[in-house]
């Protein structure tokens, strides 16, 4: 293969050549066709990844739609349908995008099912990914193909080029810990998602920022990981308070796991808060109700759902359009004190 002179884009015979295969077959792949076999296809977004060939266009959002209607239809992709926090970006996302006359399908990222290929075919204005990992083969393919993507809190660093909305998830883990302190908790633990995400990653890096520059000393921060799963949050507590029995406060990354949290102290016959404090992060409706009601860090959930398709929107009319959105979006995140949360015990053992 000759090499391609500098400065030039990458092409669509490029990448046939790179692929060994035909132009068509490229074409066909790009658009999601399903008449070519898994391992051509393979191949062929091998070829484009190498070669960092990305188609130009795709649906605008002033274009006229073919008769089928599909430039006026975004694809949300996420990863889980359960839970309220996955209920309430989706409500935000389809309640933006009626009020801009786009129509929303909703695609389970299944890593066992070709969901690329059925968005591919669908030559929607663009895809919305809710915790999506942006380094993987998918993401790559979308790309490739010239879609229009916006990430909401992605999974792992985004390319240069890409777009995503997040919460201010460091800014966060900082406010519970500043609170926390300011209730004189000096031994506290962290129960957290998952250490390769970038937003749990996030939260516990300011939580420990807070802790370890607090004025007086600092304080000891002990983490464990729950993995965003309920079984797992609990176990994890256990681990948490057999390692660090002095713990008088717990920061759950997840109001989900706060529940787990919850479970553990009360198996252990701790009081909330008056042996150990908690707080969560989200303002899930179920925070409201759990008991005692869960101190938590709010984010503002339903508009990452609505400033994503904002942002898609802007994606969508692309050079026509002027102004590109801004690489990353970053939305406030609020402490909302409840009563899970006091001051530390009078017989915790002191601090550092």
């Amino acid at each position: 293969m000759s090499p391609r002179p500098a400065g030039t884009r990458p092409t669509l015979s490029l990448v046939a050549e790179t692929a060994g295969t035909s132009v068509p077959t490229v074409s066909k792949v790009l658009r999601g066709g399903t008449d070519v076999s898994a391992e051509t296809r393979a191949r062929v977004m091998a070829a484009v990844r190498a070669v960092g060939y990305t188609r130009r266009g795709g649906p605008k959002i002033d274009s006229v739609p073919d008769e089928t209607g599909l430039s006026n239809v975004l694809d949300l992709v996420v990863t889980h349908y359960e839970g309220s926090w996955a209920n309430l970006v989706t409500a935000g996302v389809g309640r933006e995008a009626a009020a801009a006359g786009l129509d929303v399908v909703l695609t389970l990222a299944d890593p066992d099912s070709d969901w690329v290929s059925r968005v591919l075919r669908r030559r929607g204005l663009g895809t919305i990914g809710a915790l999506i990992d942006p380094t993987s083969p998918q993401f790559n393919a979308l790309s490739a193909a010239g879609v229009p993507v916006v990430l909401i809190d992605p999974m792992a660093t985004p390319p240069a080029g890409a777009v995503s909305v997040s919460v201010a998830n460091w800014d966060g883990g900082r406010t519970a810990a500043e609170y926390l302190l300011a209730l004189g908790h000096k031994r506290m633990g962290v129960v957290a998602g998952h250490a390769r995400h970038l937003f749990s990653r996030a939260r516990v890096d300011g939580f420990r920022a807070a802790a370890y520059t607090a004025p007086g000393g600092g304080a000891t921060v002990s983490v464990t990981y729950g993995g965003w799963n309920a079984a797992k949050a609990e176990a994890a507590t256990h681990t948490l308070l057999d390692r660090e029995p002095g713990v008088t406060a717990i920061f759950a990354c997840s109001d989900e796991m706060a529940l787990s949290v919850y479970e553990a102290l009360n198996a252990r016959g701790l009081r909330i808060p008056d042996d150990v404090s908690v707080i969560g992060f989200d303002d899930l409706p179920e925070a409201q109700v759990m008991s005692p009601r869960l101190t938590t860090v709010k984010q503002p959930s339903t508009e990452l759902g609505a400033t994503a398709v904002k942002l898609l929107i802007e994606l969508s009319r692309g050079e026509d359009g002027g102004v590109r959105p801004p690489a990353r979006m970053e939305l406030a995140t609020e402490l909302v004190v409840r009563a899970s949360t006091g001051p530390v015990p009078a017989t915790a053992v002191p601090g550092p």
